[in-house]
């Protein structure tokens, strides 16, 4: 159950990054509203997940999913450059994700 905690977490993450941009600094409630209810959720999610997963394979799976999602959708919604070192270097936080999913304990 910890790793489903960890994996909305992050997909959460993505959700208040994203947020952050539809805010407009804070200044726009509703987006505001949802943003920090994603951040509250997110944290809660992440701390029920270390209650099991050791904390620095949960911070990086956490932070991970979220970085390399921010891109993603950042890239497929937001017209961001979609490169191909950018692509690759996303690749690489990918498989460092999933690597540390396969040899946690």
């Amino acid at each position: 159950m910890a790793w489903l905690y960890l994996a909305i977490a992050g997909v959460l993450e993505i959700g208040w990054a994203i947020g952050l941009k539809y805010t407009e600094g804070f200044t726009r409630l509703w987006p505001s509203v949802a943003t920090i209810g994603a951040m509250i959720a997110s944290f809660i999610l992440l701390g029920q997940a270390l209650r099991t997963i050791p904390v620095g394979t949960a911070y990086a799976v956490w932070t991970g999913i979220g970085a390399a999602g921010t891109a993603i959708v950042g890239m497929a919604v937001l017209g961001e450059p979609r490169e191909l070192p950018r692509i690759l270097c996303l690749l690489l936080i990918v498989a460092g994700v999933v690597g540390l999913k396969l040899v946690a304990r």
